[in-house]
């Protein structure tokens, strides 16, 4: 898209106050002017996603309304039970005069006055730190409350969309309107029309980032632990601390949302600016450290109260999985949206499930079984008695005996594997890989293996290990940024320094986001794409990348860009990618007729080239008739912003039924006749 400077002039600061008589201005009118240049793309944009994703003004303001209210009730109750009732009395360890047979509430409950008389100064601190977070958060609710307003007159009047009209609409859909709109109301005025990918670099700016520094290896979460051997460990508050520093800190590279310091783009700065930055951590870490007893407090009433019900209703849920934080970000797509992620990651979760669950050990199978059976007959014989004599259940501890012996049960059948099941662990890794498409080389043809095993159990992890990291995380994250991450200040320096690039009317964002072939590419893909048809090969060699430093790792970028064209098919990408597009293509047609050629060079890159391609060229053989493909282009569409198919369809490519490409579920590409 070519750069316009809009329909508006301004002037330049420095200006002489004489030369405005030579710039045409050009009044806005009253209606149109609230969302004629919005200085701050980046967070409006983001807001009127999320408003897409979270259902509306009511359901947002609803949510943040509860969560203020879970909070004040979090630690108002645990106050109550710490200091408001008389557990001696309760307990029946002391007695009172007025003590009949039978305790009631008013007599194990203190008054007001003797409850608040009771507190301690570090009761009364951790209260007064409490009500300080509360202030800040019901200061931040209000102020999201005007926010998402100005969101809701934007989409009844710019998009002309109402709350009850977002179940209906992808993202896709409002991403057009938006788009629509910056024609008529110039929110950017330093350019005439937005792309797509201009709005998902505003949305995804630091997130790119993110990804970009673990797909480099720059962050230092993947490290070897005493005991442990090799761990990956990411949890929310060390992700918001690493954030923090960052991207939207007072300390941070970037001095706003979209522009990084100048100073980190100059070279001779940089040991300078890693000392600097090296310092920041370390006192970040140390105000961790300092913060860590209330942030654990905190934690652990949190899980108490949110995860305690389910576990006794549920026993067995702590041992289902969850894609882990590190995983999310590691399988992430450049240019890729939270819903997009979540689709594909989604579809994923079965194979991942069955894939893991398939290793057993015959050992703790044997324990789990005689385990089962004794905790089963004592709690069978205990429910026999409770139904004949109910009296029964007042016995002392026989509810808690009854209440362990079911969550023993429960924990055992989980590690008893299921017999009527046929496991091939090297076709689940297949499917498993059609969806993440990022899993390492070495994994190829030793899925069954305890290595693979451990390896795909660190990214699809168990809920009770996410929630036993997110526990110790105030614990553990306060040593990570002080001795882990600090010594990395200059290799994220010298990062942001050599992968950032200036975007006119965009500002600054990571490299790889730009999806750039030539620079950020891997040479293995583009010697496997190249051999295609003669035309296509001739014009498209000219821009294979070369082998460097500056290339992504495990073919990100030809993935981020495949997926970025088919969930946008309206977007016109650069020449060279353009050309890697039907290089695929033709790839892809050529295998439908059983090039050898094509077929030995897609085997000989196993899983280098993740096996993405080669899944699309092999289910060509289910492919139907042309025109029904074409008569199936009207889709329904569901809630939450993801259509029924998944996905737009674009002009150049026709798209049906479910596999690989972008983690859309694609099975086949076929160019339009």
């Amino acid at each position: 898209m070519k750069n316009s400077p809009g329909k508006h002039s301004q002037f330049l600061e420095g200006e002489e106050e004489n030369s405005h008589e030579s710039v045409l201005i050009h009044v806005v009118p009253e209606n149109k002017s609230r969302w004629n240049h919005i200085e701050d793309l980046d967070s409006f944009f983001s807001r009127v996603y999320f408003y897409h994703q979270q259902h509306g003004f009511v359901c947002m303001m609803l949510q943040e309304i509860f969560e203020l209210l879970q909070f004040a009730f979090i630690v108002g109750f645990s106050t109550f039970l710490l200091q408001c009732v008389n557990y001696k009395i309760l307990f029946r360890d002391e007695f009172t005069g007025n003590i009949t047979s039978k305790i009631t509430l008013s007599d194990v409950i203190e008054s007001p006055g003797e409850c608040v008389y009771s507190f301690s100064l570090t009761m009364w601190i951790c209260l007064s730190v409490a009500l300080f977070f509360w202030i800040l958060r019901l200061i931040s609710v209000i102020y999201h409350f005007f926010q998402y307003s100005e969101i809701r007159c934007f989409y009844q009047s710019a998009l002309q969309i109402g709350d009850k009209d977002l179940e209906n609409l992808t993202w896709h859909e409002v991403q057009q309107r938006v788009r629509k709109a910056q024609q008529e109301y110039q929110m950017c005025i330093h350019k005439a029309e937005l792309t797509e990918l201009d709005i998902y670099h505003r949305i995804l700016r630091f997130k790119n980032y993110f990804v970009a520094m673990i797909n480099k290896s720059i962050l230092p979460l993947n490290f070897k632990a005493p005991l442990l051997g090799e761990t990956l460990f990411l949890t929310r508050g060390l992700k918001y601390n690493i954030e923090f520093l960052l991207f939207w800190g007072p300390w941070a590279p970037f001095d706003n949302r979209w522009h990084l310091r100048d100073e980190y783009k100059i070279a001779n700065q940089r040991r300078q600016l890693a000392k600097d930055l090296s310092k920041v951590i370390g006192y970040i870490g140390i105000l961790n450290f300092l913060f860590a007893p209330l942030v654990l407090l905190w934690q652990l009433l949190y899980a108490f109260f949110n995860y305690a019900e389910i576990v006794k209703r549920e026993p067995g849920s702590l041992g289902t999985r969850r894609w882990s934080l590190y995983g999310r970000l590691y399988l992430r797509h450049f240019n890729e949206l939270d819903h997009e992620l979540q689709a594909r990651l989604s579809r994923a979760y079965r194979p991942a499930t069955h894939y893991l669950s398939g290793f057993s050990s015959n050992m703790v199978a044997i324990f789990a079984r005689n385990f089962a059976f004794l905790a089963g007959a004592i709690l069978a014989v205990l429910v026999l008695l409770t139904v004949y004599d109910e009296d029964v259940i007042t016995v002392e501890h026989v509810l808690t005996l009854m209440t362990v012996l079911g969550a023993i049960v429960a924990g055992c059948r989980v590690l008893i594997p299921e017999e009527n099941i046929v496991w091939c662990p090297e076709n689940l890794m297949e499917t498993i890989l059609t969806q993440v498409h990022y899993l390492p080389a070495e994994w190829k043809d030793k899925a069954h293996t305890h290595e693979v095993r451990l390896g795909l159990a660190r990214l699809f992890q168990y809920k009770a290990v996410y929630l036993l990291e997110e526990l110790i995380s105030p614990i553990i994250t306060p040593f990570l940024l002080y001795f882990v991450l600090r010594p990395k200040a200059q290799e994220i320096v010298d990062f942001l320094r050599q992968f950032t690039v200036e975007v006119i009317g965009v500002g600054d964002v990571c490299s790889f986001a730009q999806l750039d072939l030539h620079k950020h590419g891997q040479a293995k893909w583009h010697a496997c794409v190249s051999q295609t048809s003669d035309e296509t090969r001739n014009s498209f060699q000219e821009s294979l990348p070369v082998e460097n430093d500056l290339e992504a790792e495990d073919g990100k970028i030809e993935l981020s860009l495949i997926h970025f064209a088919l969930t946008n098919p309206e977007w016109r990408p650069p020449e060279a990618a353009e050309e890697f597009l039907t290089a695929i293509k033709s790839l892809i047609q050529n295998e439908l007729i059983g090039n050898p050629l094509i077929q030995r060079s897609m085997l000989s890159q196993g899983r280098g080239i993740p096996s993405i391609i080669h899944s699309l060229a092999r289910s060509y053989s289910l492919v139907p008739n042309t025109n029904e493909i074409m008569r199936s282009r009207n889709y329904s569409l569901i809630g939450r912003g993801i259509a029924k198919r998944e996905g737009p369809l674009g002009p150049h490519v026709l798209i049906e039924n479910s596999s690989v490409i972008g983690g859309y579920g694609f099975s086949y590409i076929v160019a339009e006749e």
